[in-house]
């Protein structure tokens, strides 16, 4: 009979054994010390965060779409890098997705017994209709989750590309997707509470899937966000700001290139950098695949 699966996460920190009899400051740095270790795993794992964000912009180039599947924790932080994208990025919503087990309720409120029904996540990607150029992945601090086993195990069978980002490895998540991404950040200072540091390195990894993806897909010019859209105060300034920086128009004259490029932010920093008109640009930006650099003719 085969040993039952420990994950990783749910190992103890010898480092905080005795962490209930520190001050709040000692408290403090004990947290801060063991969060030291997490950047470096996230590192370790590069090259898969960069193979997976690799076979998204294909996918996305096909019509195809990112997909974050998790629970608790992992559920809710896959949702808000989802979320982010349309304002960041001015992508349609559907073009990165955050599927959470027990839907919007569990993003704040604990629906424990709900990630323990694969078919649950079965059913959810099957709703999604999602087939080969779609990239799903699979969010499991533990790398056990049911319902997140049963999701990419159905993915697979619909011939997406799979990927796991686990702090547990390996794991049954991970021997279940094409790809893995396991920062090994090690046990947490509160035994098993994985909304600390492997919460963290599943952020950092997603922030760099989709912020990998987007400027591959040409959404920055340099690291500018040329693709925002000013639809508030703030966006506004933002969006001149990025004109007169770039191109050392004034104000008044970032806002006439603006207008005549119909509020494309992209459409007018060619127009002012190349010198021409709103229809060259644009068809520029068209042959480019979006990509202002290369609409310039710039290295």
């Amino acid at each position: 009979m085969s040993e039952p699966y420990i994950p990783l996460t749910e190992a103890n920190n010898p480092a905080s054994q005795a962490i209930d009899s520190l001050s709040a400051r000692e408290i403090v740095a004990l947290i801060n010390a063991e969060d030291l270790r997490v950047a470096p795993a996230v590192g370790a794992v590069g090259d898969a965060i960069a193979a997976v964000a690799e076979h998204a912009v294909a996918g996305i180039r096909r019509g195809g779409r990112l997909i974050y599947v998790g629970a608790g924790t992992s559920g809710r932080l896959g949702v808000l890098d989802a979320a982010e994208c349309p304002p960041t990025f001015s992508t349609p919503p559907e073009q990165v997705i955050g599927l959470i087990a027990g839907g919007a309720v569990a993003l704040t409120r604990a629906v424990e017994a709900v990630e323990d029904d694969p078919e649950h996540g079965r059913r959810e990607i099957a709703a999604l209709g999602v087939g080969p150029h779609d990239v799903v992945v699979g969010l499991a601090a533990s790398g056990r989750t049911p319902y997140v086993l049963g999701a990419v195990a159905e993915a697979r069978r619909r011939g997406a590309h799979t990927a796991a980002v686990t702090c547990s490895h390996p794991s049954p998540l991970s021997a279940a997707v094409d790809t893995v991404i396991a920062p090994l950040v090690g046990p947490e200072v509160v035994a098993g509470s994985t909304r600390m540091k492997a919460g963290t390195a599943q952020k950092l990894v997603l922030n760099s899937i989709s912020t990998t993806v987007m400027v591959r897909l040409g959404k920055t010019y340099g690291n500018l966000m040329v693709e925002v859209q000013p639809l508030n105060a703030k966006l506004r300034r933002r969006t001149l700001r990025i004109i007169a920086d770039v191109t050392g128009l004034g104000e008044e004259q970032a806002r006439a290139a603006l207008a005549a490029a119909d509020n494309d932010l992209k459409t007018a920093l060619v127009m002012t950098l190349a010198g021409v008109g709103a229809d060259e640009a644009r068809a520029r930006l068209r042959a480019a695949e979006g990509h202002v650099r290369a609409a310039l003719g710039r290295a």
